[in-house]
């Protein structure tokens, strides 16, 4: 049976793959202690950010496309993705496989965003529109985050509506694969966590490189 990751609910992940969310992982309650002081020319790209996005918002709610131009595309060049060692691939098809005594099920589907070094995934971005909230996007996003290569256990991912961000880790090397997640980040409303969207993001890209080091 095949079934596409964006049907699929938290419930399914833990009726299928296993997947627990880990309440004793603190990771996204120290990540950002040592993150280093903004640059002025990268606070200013996130104000420029959000003077675009408050532009188009004043009609209609972006769609998906719209948020993945105006905000997604942009942290992603403050943060450094766009140069060496890091390559960013739109659209990635990916599918991950489970069997049982009754049956085997694949479920497939297209990442909106993949950052990778060499092999390496560094970050799974998964956008919707800005009429959703942004936790509709936390079962594809672990769905994809599953569906990594093998040779990495902890993936990092990324979801965001435009307004808001959240961060997730999975752990997939273990008896039971686990996820946390940060909390939200308001990203429009709030200078402050604007700041750690960014900071958060530089922080996994590091992560990765010294993990591998």
């Amino acid at each position: 049976m095949i079934t596409n990751a964006s049907s699929l609910t938290l419930s399914n992940l833990r009726q299928t793959f296993g997947l627990r969310l880990d309440t004793s992982d603190r990771f996204f309650d120290e990540w950002l202690n040592n993150s280093p002081t903004l640059t002025e020319a990268e606070l200013q790209g996130l104000d420029r950010l959000t003077r675009n996005y408050t532009y188009l918002s004043q009609e209609e709610a972006p769609l998906e496309e719209i948020v993945k131009l105006v905000v997604v595309s942009p942290l992603l060049d403050l943060a450094g993705f766009y140069q060496f060692p890091f390559l960013v691939k739109a659209e990635v098809s990916t599918s991950i496989e489970v069997a049982d005594e009754a049956n085997a099920i694949a479920v497939q589907g297209r990442i909106d965003i993949l950052v990778i070094q060499d092999s390496f995934w560094i970050l799974v971005i998964e956008s919707k529109p800005a009429r959703l909230d942004v936790t509709a996007g936390i079962p594809q996003a672990l769905t994809y985050l599953l569906s990594a290569p093998n040779l990495q256990s902890s993936c990092y991912g990324m979801v965001t509506n435009g307004r808001e961000v959240l961060f997730l880790k999975c752990n997939r090397h273990q008896d039971v694969p686990k996820y946390t997640r940060s909390h939200t980040y308001r990203l429009l409303e709030n200078t402050a966590e604007r700041i750690q969207v960014l900071q958060g993001l530089k922080q996994i890209g590091a992560y990765i490189g010294s993990s591998r080091s």
